[in-house]
């Protein structure tokens, strides 16, 4: 169907060009004003048809009909029929409390450096994937049909102030998925050991990482699971369901994205405000590209078992030192999933604690089963599958495998693992 939209709209342009061209041959030389004035109404519809297209190929039928309707030219109104047909071939996904989730770390770019038994190797080994791992786990999820979506698109409170299931529609063989990664901080133990060293805008923009490779020469480009994201979703924009990317979960006490935010560790820091508005112009402009932002706790505390008190410190931090980067959110995800309960519903202080701190989106941790979700009347809450060495050894043991639903771990393992 997206063929025949994209067909219609080129062949009614072209038709309109071949017009326009046969009528200039008899006519005499245009006024330089009026062909000036017909560019600029070309390019005008070039862009309005890349973003309908945009919106049709994420699956946002509603909104790609009204901006073609609405439009002053006939050639994207004709788009029309395409669109209507295209949004009757979708259907509300069915099992919307059975929507699995994935999380990663940030990505090993170098694993000679990364791997050389240093005294962090091990942990890089347990828990991140390599770059080369990552590609192959996009390529697969793409290949076997899953699609990106964002939880306030599928759970959000109505207006009575409950919180409800929405519904997804996608066509009948597509899946949703929610990705995260964990600790966007690039901390300071992660200095010169393969790994990205911060995240950057370029001339244009756009969020990429910088990186210092083991020559010392810094690159930069997408060298980390949100630029790669970003990157694969732009070469395959049906990945994407109305623009989710994923969930990044933000503690603070080495501050953000490779920035030393944090006035309480870095108080001495000449670069500090300096900092502060980098990060800030990063976190707005991942924003607006569909990524959205967690608390992981400022200081990667075991929510579920530490004292109260530390709970609301530690809370504070992150309100006062994060939350003015990356702005008020309702999602929690629980470092270590050191979730606050087991699998009976929420209750008790802590949950009151952050009900009353503004959180609704609750992430804890299982790598045993492929979805879990639970809702209550104030809260969604959802269990994610680490995407790690320590779990790909244990799929690779046969001890409980739930990755094979997304990709065979013995296709995309890395080589340079040791």
């Amino acid at each position: 169907m997206r063929n025949l939209r994209l067909a219609i709209a080129l062949g009614l342009t072209l038709s309109v060009a071949g017009c326009s061209a046969a009528e200039d041959s008899s006519n005499p030389a245009p006024d330089p004003a009026a062909v000036q004035k017909a560019e600029q109404e070309k390019a005008r519809v070039e862009n309005v048809k890349a973003e309908i297209n945009r919106l049709a190929d994420g699956y946002d039928y509603d909104g790609a009909i009204k901006l073609a309707k609405k439009d002053s030219s006939k050639a994207l109104n004709q788009m029309v029929g395409g669109l209507e047909d295209e949004k009757e071939q979708v259907s509300a996904w069915e099992d919307p409390d059975q929507i699995p989730h994935l999380f990663f770390h940030s990505l090993v770019v170098d694993p000679e450096r990364a791997f050389d038994d240093g005294s962090s190797s091990q942990g890089y080994a347990n828990y991140m994937v390599t770059q080369k791992e990552f590609t192959a786990i996009l390529e697969s999820l793409y290949a076997r049909d899953y699609v990106l979506v964002n939880p306030e698109d599928f759970a959000s409170v109505d207006d009575g102030g409950k919180m409800e299931y929405r519904d997804i529609m996608l066509p009948k063989d597509k899946k949703p998925l929610v990705l995260s990664v964990d600790d966007l901080s690039y901390y300071e133990y992660m200095e010169n050991d393969g790994f990205a060293s911060k995240l950057v805008l370029d001339g244009d923009g756009t969020v990429r990482n910088e990186y210092l490779d083991a020559q010392g020469e810094t690159q930069i480009g997408a060298f980390d699971v949100t630029t790669m994201v970003d990157d694969f979703i732009a070469e395959h924009p049906d990945f994407t369901y109305r623009d989710a990317r994923g969930l990044i979960a933000m503690t603070g006490y080495n501050g953000v994205f490779g920035y030393r935010t944090s006035a309480s560790q870095y108080p001495e820091s000449k670069t500090l405000k300096a900092d502060q508005k980098d990060a800030k112009e990063i976190a707005e402009a991942m924003k607006d590209s569909g990524w959205v932002f967690a608390s992981h706790s400022w200081g990667h505390i075991a929510t579920g078992t530490v004292s109260m008190g530390r709970l609301e410190r530690d809370t504070k931090l992150w309100k006062d030192e994060v939350q003015p980067l990356v702005e008020k959110t309702m999602h929690y995800i629980y470092p270590f999933g050191s979730d606050i309960a087991q699998t009976q519903s929420y209750s008790g202080a802590r949950y009151e604690f952050f009900k009353d701190q503004g959180f609704k989106y609750f992430y804890g941790i299982d790598g045993t089963i492929r979805s879990w979700m639970q809702q209550g009347d104030n809260y969604q809450r959802q269990m994610r599958i680490n995407v790690d060495g320590l779990q790909m050894a244990k799929e690779q043991r046969g001890d409980r495998p739930v990755l094979e639903t997304f990709f065979n771990v013995q296709d995309v393992i890395d080589p340079a693992r040791k």
